[in-house]
């Protein structure tokens, strides 16, 4: 009896949700307060006008209804499985991801973060229809079983995705500010299950959503042959790469940067290069999208700051004279509230100055970084006495303001724009406008991706002060520097000086 109860009080629970957040309420609230005054004088329109926002406040902290056995995306999927079977019809399901949910944890906690899931999920209701289930499971994602029927294929599977999408894209408000989220999806047609039963179908559409991933925001991905095959290749490399990461198969290579004032060596910068004992040389698109998925990039980092520091201490004590190294660092490593003490500590332990050590950060990390955390470790390095250097400059739309609310002290042109600049009018326009950009701002300049004498030259000419590319040296392992030093220095001695035009 109890047990009943319960389930009424979640029924009505869940009507009362609804009604309070669909636009219905801009009807209803109205006419009841009318129909308070018109039953009961001022006394109950009073409680009528005071009691209904009240009540809208209190609904979203109600404890969400425990699913029952049957709820779960489990007995949901296998229940519609049965239907579809017996009545020769069609369902989807659908897994959805809130893109940078684990940044909105990391921003505004977990409330914030359940209270964003949970008006999601009453969007998606509300916009699907009433036999249509919708199932929040952990991790800022959401499953969606949809009523069998006759006419469901992919075409309107995608209709309905996009449909979802809208939903969730519409801002939220938390704390008198609005959010902004979106979301990924993947999804499976129950007559396209790769294999048999609830299980198959669930993996389907979840190997669907991990595609949907590597494209988001804002990706929809269906369910087709070798997903899962490829998904598995994917989960193994990420293994072998992990393992590879602790037994020192990935270390950093080096690749020089160059003044074209002075063409001495300025720096170089540490990339991540994994020599595999029987595949070779792999290539980093391939192992960082592992390392990433497998919640790795931290420890990558700290291995390559370390063994950059490691690299800076044996070229002093071969008088190679190079002044600095720049060390990459991605978005889970400047989310680090210990990042700061962290390096400062690194650096007593290699007796380094912090001005040897070039933090690069990615424009677009930059440009989706409002005032947090990531915010907060770029200019503690940087009144640290790091140098900051902004990777990829004119990719990720980074305003001028966030230029120097980030402290930045250099910006790498991206290497779409130095491609033949040598030959391009447009191109070179592009770069001198950059440039002009960065020297109104007191703004170092560096351009990567160099690859010809050609480009070198006009870059020079143009005011660009460092460049880095294969036509300067290409990336190469600790032991290879003090020869490649060697070799430029005494190239360098026959080359003349190429001065700004």
């Amino acid at each position: 009896m109890r047990l009943l109860q319960s389930d009424s009080l979640s029924q009505v629970l869940n009507v009362l949700r609804r009604i309070m957040d669909g636009p219905q309420m801009l009807a209803f609230l109205p006419a009841a307060v009318l129909a308070a005054f018109w039953l009961g004088g001022e006394g109950w329109l009073l409680a009528v006008a005071l009691g209904v926002p009240v009540l809208h406040i209190l609904l979203p902290s109600l404890p969400a209804p425990e699913l029952s056995e049957n709820e779960t995306p489990s007995g949901v999927i296998e229940g519609t499985l049965r239907r579809c079977e017996a009545r020769k019809l069609s369902a989807v399901v659908f897994l959805i991801e809130l893109d940078d949910y684990a940044l909105l944890l990391d921003r505004h906690g977990q409330f914030a973060a359940d209270h964003v899931v949970g008006q999601s999920s009453n969007r998606l209701r509300q916009a699907l229809r009433s036999g249509d289930h919708v199932l929040p499971i952990e991790g800022g994602r959401l499953c969606i079983v949809t009523a069998p029927e006759r006419k469901m294929d992919l075409e309107a599977a995608i209709l309905i995705a996009g449909r979802m999408q809208q939903a969730v894209e519409e801002p939220i408000t938390l704390d008198s500010a609005s959010i902004y989220m979106s979301c990924s999806v993947g999804f499976c047609l129950t007559n396209r299950n790769p294999g048999e039963g609830a299980p198959a179908l669930y993996e389907a559409a979840e190997a669907a959503l991990s595609e949907a991933r590597q494209n988001a925001p804002s990706a929809i991905r269906a369910h087709t042959r070798g997903m899962q095959s490829d998904r598995a290749q994917r989960s193994l490399l990420s293994a072998e790469a992990a393992e590879a990461l602790e037994n020192g198969q990935i270390r950093p290579w080096f690749q020089p940067q160059v003044s074209t004032e002075t063409r001495q060596v300025t720096g170089f910068e540490a990339l991540a290069r994994w020599v595999h004992p029987e595949r070779g040389l792999i290539s980093p698109a391939e192992f960082l999208p592992a390392l990433e998925e497998a919640g790795l990039m931290a420890r990558l980092g700290e291995i390559m700051r370390r063994e950059a520091m490691k690299a800076l201490r044996a070229w002093d004590a071969a008088n190679l004279g190079v002044p600095a190294v720049g060390v990459n660092f991605s978005p889970m490593e400047l989310r680090d509230p210990g990042l700061v003490d962290r390096i400062r500590w690194e650096l007593d332990q290699f007796d380094l100055e912090a001005e040897r050590l070039i933090i690069e950060v990615l424009e677009t990390v930059i440009a989706a970084s409002p005032y947090d955390s990531v915010t907060r470790n770029i200019n503690g390095l940087a009144r640290m006495g790091c140098p900051i250097d902004l990777d990829d400059f004119g990719t990720g739309h980074a305003s001028i303001s966030s230029l120097r609310r980030f402290a930045a002290r250099r910006i790498k042109i991206d290497r779409s724009f130095v491609m033949k600049v040598d030959r391009d009018a447009d191109q070179q326009r592009m770069v001198s406008a950059i440039l002009t950009m960065a020297e109104r701002l007191d703004l170092d300049t560096l351009a990567e991706g160099v690859e010809t004498l050609g480009e070198q030259v006009m870059l020079a000419q143009l005011g660009c002060r460092h460049v880095q590319g294969f036509g300067i040296g290409r990336p190469m392992p600790l032991e290879q520097v003090p020869e490649w030093m060697k070799a430029y220095d005494a190239r360098r001695e026959m080359t003349p000086i190429i001065r700004k035009a």
